[in-house]
């Protein structure tokens, strides 16, 4: 599958992270010529959004990239995410195919000095490498009137945090009525090594076109600490924020 040739190191004065993707080694043919167009990506789990792609290198089995890419995170941080590279094959007309990736949980990382190291790829199925996944299910909630008439529009806001940061949010669509069946899921991927460190915050709020939303109803739950390392949320009550 290939191997990966990396460094790490990490800026405590400017709170960045340094990944230096220098080279990979024997890859496998990925194209129909028997070639492949390898190139990296790379990204600091449980963040996606911001994500670096070295140039792609044409008909190569072992690229030399030599490229640095800094990640901007508070060193306090650092230990709850996890980085992941993972090695593409570049399709001009089609999906790009992952050849392989290397995760590096950052809690397991030594910065007291910088780090170089071959790593062997490992599968990698579309961006996500060995990922829990839960689903809050926002069935039925009780809500309070909150409007003049004596009536609600209540929705349901989840927030995912990890050390109290919102990381986050979805929300559910808004219902006209003061006992909503919503019967809507979300999940959220969280890396194995991080489902201690995670939260979820379910808030009811009543929807309001004119001035500012009302919150009805908050809870809160560490997921781990109900052995929802792979299933589906509790079903509650919320009752009233004043409550």
């Amino acid at each position: 599958m290939g191997r990966l040739h990396f460094t790490l190191d990490n800026n405590f004065t400017d709170n960045m992270l340094v990944v230096g993707i220098l080279q990979a080694a024997e890859l496998p043919a990925m194209d129909v010529g028997g070639s492949s167009d390898p190139y990296v990506k790379l990204y600091l789990l449980l963040d996606k959004k911001k994500k670096f792609e070295t140039k792609v290198h044409r008909k190569n089995f072992d690229p030399n990239f030599n490229e640095t890419f800094s990640f901007k995170v508070p060193y306090t941080e650092l230990g709850g995410r996890t980085l992941v590279m993972t090695v593409y094959d570049f399709d001009r007309f089609s999906k790009h195919d992952a050849i392989g990736a290397v995760k590096i949980p950052m809690s397991t990382a030594d910065f007291s000095q910088s780090l170089e190291e071959w790593r062997d790829l490992q599968k990698a199925e579309k961006e996500e490498v060995c990922a829990h996944c839960w689903k809050v299910d926002s069935d039925d909630f009780r809500s309070q009137k909150m409007d003049v008439g004596g009536l609600s529009d209540p929705y349901v806001k989840i927030h995912f945090m990890q050390n109290g940061k919102r990381l986050k949010k979805k929300k559910t669509t808004i219902k006209n009525s003061l006992n909503p069946y919503y019967n809507e899921s979300f999940s959220f991927e969280v890396p194995c090594e991080q489902i201690e460190k995670v939260q979820i915050a379910v808030t009811v709020l009543d929807y309001d076109k004119i001035g500012k939303n009302d919150a009805i109803g908050k809870w809160c739950w560490v997921p781990a600490a109900l052995g929802l390392s792979n299933a589906t949320g509790p079903t509650c009550w919320l009752t009233h924020a004043g409550q």
